[in-house]
């Protein structure tokens, strides 16, 4: 019997998706072993904010030393939250397979009678880590308070047992995917916050020559989903803005025609700049760019490099 080894980062919510691929992989390939190797990232040991790393150019701190064992050849197939990713990769990797898609939305979570974000009193506290999702609540209700929150899906919600936040803003992905949808008071429409370039996506990645595991990880591939996230993160790149920037992004495909939404905001929310194509969706890419360039064209770069100074 073939072994595969499957590289991923050890929390929780790496762990869980991760499980979900090699269960359908083994679906597709019931006569290989596959075995789930965790990595420590430099994400998992960060000492500072998400934010100052970005600051400080700091790309793929949650995935590098996973490409690192990708590259050395200790592991076979790279499971990631595609948002994760930078949109340039190292040289001699790739990405072979994106699966479906799970929901892209941002959801609220909140104390008893702190249940829906357009309803939460004047001053209520509002933890994230997202500087995307800190920009978009400064401009949706600046009259919340945003707080700094940090940790894993667990560490998140058990922080609302304490007096410092009333309400978390997490993905919905992830609380999907741990089991935990139950938890989910309520779910914000793309219409009022465009999630993150990629967010609810997975993405394979393997040696760019490996023609054998190339194979195994794109019998889970879902085009669809590809098209989206094609766009959304041509999109991103476009803007010549990383993946914690504030960004957000949103791809629908309907009857072969996909519309792109995209966001970029101020952090302190007194500017944002929101625009929409559509098009063939065959044209995801250049769908991605030219929704990039047009905002480009009405101020986003500033927006983009304020939140890097």
């Amino acid at each position: 019997m073939r072994t595969v080894t499957v590289g991923t980062r050890g929390s929780t919510l790496a762990l869980a998706q991760t499980r979900w691929v090699v269960a359908r992989l083994k679906e597709e390939w019931p006569d290989t072993d596959f075995r789930i190797q965790t990595i420590s990232t430099k994400g998992d040991q960060q000492r500072v904010s998400l934010a100052t790393m970005a600051r400080q150019g700091d790309k793929g701190f949650w995935v590098k030393e996973i490409e690192d064992a990708l590259l050395g050849g200790r592991i076979d197939i790279a499971v990631h939250s595609l948002k994760d990713l930078p949109t340039e990769q190292p040289e001699g990797l790739e990405v072979s397979s994106i699966p479906k898609r799970v929901d892209a939305r941002d959801i609220l979570v909140g104390k008893e009678g702190m249940k829906q974000l357009a309803a939460l009193p004047q001053g209520a506290r509002v933890g994230t880590s997202s500087v995307r999702r800190r920009a978009f609540l400064n401009a949706y209700r600046p009259d919340l308070q945003i707080v700094n929150l940090r940790g894993n899906i667990d560490t998140r919600l058990a922080a609302l047992a304490g007096d410092e936040y009333d309400a978390v803003v997490l993905a919905a992905a992830g609380l999907i995917r741990t089991e935990m949808r139950h938890r989910i008071d309520e779910f914000i429409e793309p219409d009022i916050l465009l999630p993150a370039p990629g967010q609810g996506a997975l993405a394979l990645e393997t040696r760019a020559d490996d023609d054998l595991n190339i194979e195994v990880a794109y019998a889970i591939h879902d085009h669809a989903t590809d098209d989206r996230i094609t766009a959304e993160r041509e999109f991103l790149a476009g803007l010549g803005a990383g993946c914690m920037a504030p960004v957000g992004a949103h791809a629908t495909i309907k009857g072969g025609i996909l519309t792109l939404e995209g966001w970029v905001g101020a952090l302190d929310g007194r500017k944002v700049i929101r625009g929409t194509t559509q098009g063939d969706a065959a044209e995801c890419a250049d769908l991605g760019a030219e929704l990039a360039q047009d905002m480009l064209g009405q101020g986003a770069r500033d927006l983009v490099d304020a939140a890097h100074a």
